[in-house]
């Protein structure tokens, strides 16, 4: 056995490793999503938009760091570094655009930036 660590950029990158493994069209277009990783650094998020998104990240498997100011609910505002693939972003970002604290606002940036970069 052979390994090599991969590097998948973007979803046109993750598409053509799938390919070059074999995998079927359809398996393809699911799995190609979850092997894009993405980090976005948010600056100045309240603290409860910060302490929702939190959550949000976390019930997906995914993760989003903030201070720890935030976790002793002590800061006004906080940068947030978001990350996950862009499988666990769709879900989260569904989930935001319910929320209150301007996250809806944030999970419409958030898609036009992740998927512009992809």
């Amino acid at each position: 056995m052979d390994l090599k660590c991969l590097e998948l950029s973007g979803l046109e990158a993750a598409e053509t490793a799938l390919r070059a493994v074999g995998a079927d069209p359809r398996g393809i277009a699911i799995m190609k999503e979850k092997a894009v990783f993405r980090a976005v650094r948010v600056a100045d998020v309240p603290l409860r938009a910060a302490i929702l998104l939190k959550q949000a990240f976390l019930a997906q498997g995914a993760e989003a760091a903030v201070s720890r100011e935030t976790a002793a609910l002590s800061a006004e505002t906080t940068d947030v570094i978001l990350l996950g693939t862009l499988a666990q972003y769709r879900v989260i970002l569904a989930r935001l655009r319910e929320q209150p604290f301007g996250l809806r606002a944030l999970s419409e940036e958030l898609e036009k930036i992740l998927w512009e970069n992809t």
